[in-house]
């Protein structure tokens, strides 16, 4: 019992240490944006103050308003156009047999493999070709690179796990492909497409180099750049203050996603492990 005991403790400060690891940070950061001038160097736990100062000078006499909702905006058409592509394109390479399907889907997997250094260049002559440089639809395009190879991958695991059954059942009530996707197959899909959709949406949200590489203006600019373009009153000043509180502007979003869909994300994560 003893024995038992230890293992006990030991696990649940093993959990204690991750969790601090993983939450102090953040926590840090929401301490440090109350902070302003020489508090900023004061090493405080707790704070003694609360100064919203500097999430007033977030949106004051800048365009991150604009940069946020550019960064909602491009996030939302990524992952709409992702999850329409990766559902249609999941049915295909999960419900229809033919000739080279799993090299299609090795395909799919080597693409999401490569670094998004490697293929700047390419991907900046194609934008800049189709007239969509320092553009929304132009981004959205970009980070389709990234986002839809990973959806279909996943979305095409779980569309192989769905019962034969029931699309043969849809088939002989006269239902179009069409009708089989939307009407049987997407409604056991909805954990699995939640937690792809979720996932492309933080993918996209988080997203700094594109973002910083085919964009040109302030107005067109996600909230990463912003953030890292943020400067101060002089040459020398770095507003750590001003850059904390907009982290957490640009974090709690994510934050409350994730608690909201936390269920469906567990549940689609899981979908498939166990059969029968």
């Amino acid at each position: 019992m003893s024995k038992k005991w230890y293992w006990q403790v030991g696990f649940y400060l093993l959990v204690a240490a991750i969790v601090l690891f993983s939450v102090f940070p953040f926590y840090y950061a929401i301490v440090t944006s109350f902070k302003s001038g020489s508090a900023l160097f004061e090493v405080e736990y707790f704070p003694s103050v609360f100064d919203w100062a500097n999430y007033a000078n977030v949106f004051s006499g800048g365009t991150f308003g604009r940069n946020l909702l550019n960064s909602v905006m491009v996030s939302t058409v990524v992952v709409a156009i992702s999850l329409l592509l990766g559902v249609t394109a999941s049915y295909a390479l999960g419900r229809i047999r033919f000739r080279g399907r799993n090299v299609v889907l090795m395909t799919i997997l080597g693409v999401s493999m490569f670094p998004q250094v490697a293929v700047l260049s390419g991907l900046f002559e194609l934008i800049r070709a189709m007239g969509l440089y320092n553009s929304m639809p132009g981004l959205a395009l970009a980070y389709m690179i990234f986002t839809l190879p990973f959806t279909v991958w996943v979305l095409t695991t779980f569309m192989q796990q769905l019962p034969l059954e029931l699309e043969e059942a849809a088939i002989v009530d006269g239902a179009t492909p069409w009708q089989i996707i939307v009407k049987v197959l997407m409604p056991l899909l909805w954990p699995a497409l939640v937690t792809t959709g979720l996932l492309a949406f933080i993918a996209a949200w988080n997203e700094f180099l594109f973002a910083l590489t085919f964009t040109l203006t302030n107005e067109q600019r996600t909230v990463p750049v912003a953030i890292a373009l943020i400067s101060g009153a002089g040459q020398y000043e770095l507003p750590w203050g001003t850059i904390m509180a907009a982290s957490v502007i640009v974090t709690v979003p994510l934050i409350v996603m994730v608690l909201v869909f936390q269920r469906r994300i567990v549940s689609g994560l899981t979908a498939g492990a166990v059969k029968g």
